[in-house]
């Protein structure tokens, strides 16, 4: 069977597995749900299938369903919007699949670093495929790490959230952050399946952090597009930071995050704070 139909197989067992059939409204018929979730012929009829279809997508077969049976399905599954889109990816139906273009060697154009730079006062950074940390301003470095002192192929934001004690200590609400990369990270090897790099970085992580395997087996996905981030700064102390993420035209591979506090809020005296004693590096390095 090949990859992408496990990955369809393995997301639609566990989307059944969490369905609610009183909230689907599907009528009562006596008989003893053994496991959770909704039955196979439960979903074929929401979705106005037969139960043999659907079965056999649940099984990975090679099939094909039109865009209106891919949005049947995400109705009876009560996907949200990260959902249908890892159901159509998975399904091979995006409309330029990340897996057809070619993976060159990410780099930040010097425009981009000017704009972190810019962002001087707020903690910015710039990720690529599979999370890879591509840039940092001056404040994402205070307020997280200095990524640029870490080996390689340690710049990655998931390895560094699963596999590094600090962010473990700096965040008070590590579970939901690690879990949000994982869903994360679940959605692009959806739109990106033969990706080697991410693969190796998945299998990495099942295999040295307990954590990740665990949420990963759960096969949920997750679009980060803005949230908060409850932090335990060793110098500044208590703080929360929303941040929110921009997608960049013609660059689809890479995002912009930026965080920001509440004006006259305690996290934004704190990160006042963290800005005033880290003033002194705060001249620009160059990039060749």
């Amino acid at each position: 069977m090949a990859e992408i139909n496990r990955e369809l197989a393995d997301f639609l067992k566990r989307a059944r597995s969490q369905g609610d059939p009183s909230r689907a409204g599907l009528p009562a018929d006596g008989r003893v749900r053994r496991v959770p979730g909704l039955r196979r012929e439960e979903v074929a009829r929401l979705a106005g299938v037969s139960t043999d279809y659907y079965t056999r997508l649940e099984q990975g077969r090679a099939i094909n369903p039109s865009p209106a049976v891919v949005e049947a399905l995400a109705r009876a599954l009560e996907l949200d919007a990260a959902g249908r889109a890892h159901l159509k990816d998975l399904f091979g139906m995006t409309a330029e699949p990340a897996r057809r273009r070619p993976r060159s060697v990410q780099r930040v154009r010097p425009g981009l670093y000017q704009l972190l730079d810019a962002l001087d006062g707020e903690p910015a950074l710039i990720l690529g495929r599979r999370t890879d940390i591509l840039a940092a301003n001056r404040m994402a470095k205070a307020l997280f790490a200095d990524f640029e002192q870490l080996p390689h192929r340690d710049r990655n934001y998931a390895r560094w959230m699963f596999l590094n004690e600090g962010a473990r200590a700096l965040f008070a609400d590590w579970a939901e952050q690690a879990r949000a990369a994982v869903e994360n990270l679940r959605l692009e090897v959806g739109r990106d399946p033969d990706d080697q790099a991410t693969r190796a970085l998945v299998d990495d992580l099942r295999a040295h952090s307990p954590e990740f395997d665990q949420w990963w087996e759960r096969h949920r996905v997750h679009q980060r597009t803005h949230g908060s981030k409850r932090l335990r700064h060793p110098l500044v102390g208590e703080l929360t930071v929303q941040y929110e993420t921009l997608s960049l035209p013609g660059d689809p591979d890479v995002t912009l995050f930026v965080y920001t506090a509440e004006p006259g809020s305690p996290s934004k005296r704190a990160l006042d704070l963290l800005a005033s004693w880290t003033l002194t590096d705060s001249s620009p390095e160059r990039r060749r």
